[in-house]
């Protein structure tokens, strides 16, 4: 399996040039690298200066660059086609309208998910060392990155466990032609669980998975990034670095109203950067003067990017998103839970209590966590939120607890 290096950030701040360059360093160094774009943008072929088509092609003369960009489209009409005129047939012969019938099997999102299933597929069976991805704006990529564990959350649920209730009711209602056409398709689904459940698997690794998230130093542009640190770390996905783009060159002690202009310019993006605090190393790429284009110039910005550091870093070894503490004994004891998350100070904190798990909403953006065995047999006491993550407070139910 090779690694996966997922690159995004808000549109416009460069991830295209920042990932090929990456890439193309990978390349340059020996390793087999592949750059893919998911971005409904395409502009990977720009950045490399050459034609790109869905399939792997060499870049350079070295043999170690490979690209592609990858048609959504094209993955939707191969592998969703054939199952949505099953689901349609099933749900036609049990007596639902042909139009509500095309509605129902609408999936929002499909071509995003299975976007990101050939980026895995690529991942583990290619020649690659490393697949670089070039993905779209980050609000985009959140989406993109939460669908394998919501689409396959709903699989497990619906499949097999109502299946064969559905069969003895399109018995009576369809006949048996449509039960085949139902068992087909509920096999075809069950597979679709299997590649989302391997997809989750390789996003949640550590090892085989990681984000690199781009910024240019502007306030907007910083405030959307830290949001996407929480939204990443809460759906347990590894940021192994922040890269800050187009750094305008000092002036040094030059005069004149263009170096005035680069000094207050210069001044305002080093003050956004000094207020990204607790985020880690933030790596920076100067804006250059001409547009970085083709392989010989994206080589000179992943110089300036990586230095003599190696752009593929060695494996790390996963942090632990919950941690128990506690002290006391039998009812008087007290416990706390400490979720591991970077925060803001305007982030907007939710929590509640469903069944034996928390249920933690940051901005929008909600997370099941299931309880240790210990909290299970608890009762939620308080929460207190700091820059770190958030400290849940508990105590023991005294009708649960022996």
């Amino acid at each position: 399996m090779s690694r996966v290096l997922l690159f995004t950030g808000k549109g416009g701040v460069g991830k295209t040039t920042l990932a090929a360059a990456t890439a193309a360093s990978l390349a340059a160094n020996g390793r087999k690298a592949l750059v893919v774009s998911t971005d409904p943008a395409h502009s990977l072929g720009d950045a490399l200066d050459v034609r790109l088509g869905a399939a792997p092609s060499e870049v350079d003369t070295a043999g170690g660059l490979f690209a592609c960009q990858i048609d959504p489209r094209g993955l939707v009409d191969e592998a969703w086609g054939d199952l949505r005129g099953h689901l349609r047939t099933v749900l036609a012969g049990a007596g639902v309208d042909e139009l509500d019938a095309e509605e129902l099997t609408v999936l929002p999102g499909v071509e995003e998910l299975l976007a990101l299933a050939e980026v895995r597929r690529l991942a583990s069976s290619g020649p690659w060392e490393v697949v670089v991805v070039d993905c779209g704006p980050t609000a985009e990529t959140l989406r993109l990155l939460s669908l394998p564990e919501a689409f396959a959350g709903y699989l497990e649920r619906l499949f097999p466990t109502h299946r064969r209730v559905v069969r003895g009711l399109l018995a009576g209602v369809a006949g048996t032609g449509t039960v085949e056409k139902w068992d087909a398709t509920a096999d075809a689904l069950s597979r679709l669980a299997e590649r989302l459940d391997s997809l989750r698997t390789m996003l949640s690794d550590p090892s085989s998975c990681s984000v690199r998230l781009v910024l240019t130093p502007e306030r907007v542009v910083a405030a959307e990034t830290r949001r996407t640190l929480t939204a990443l770390a809460l759906q347990g996905i590894r940021v192994d670095s922040v890269i800050a783009n187009r750094l305008v060159p000092s002036p040094g002690s030059a005069r004149g109203a263009a170096a005035t202009w680069l000094r207050t310019r210069r001044h305002e993006q080093d003050a956004v950067l000094a207020e990204l605090t607790g985020i880690g190393e933030i790596r920076t790429v100067d804006h250059r003067a001409s547009e970085p284009v083709g392989v010989p110039a994206l080589l000179e910005v992943a110089s300036q990017l990586y230095g003599s550091e190696d752009p593929l870093p060695g494996a790390v070894v996963s942090e632990s998103l919950l941690e128990v503490s506690g002290s006391g004994r039998g009812l008087d004891a007290r416990y706390s839970l400490r979720i591991a998350l970077p925060l803001a100070d305007d982030t907007d904190l939710d929590l509640a209590r469903v069944g034996d798990d928390l249920a933690l909403t940051i901005d929008g953006r909600r997370r099941l966590v299931a309880l240790p065995s210990l909290l299970k047999r608890c009762i939620v006491t308080g929460a207190e939120m700091d820059a770190g993550g958030v400290t849940v407070g508990f105590r023991p139910d005294p009708k649960l607890w022996r």
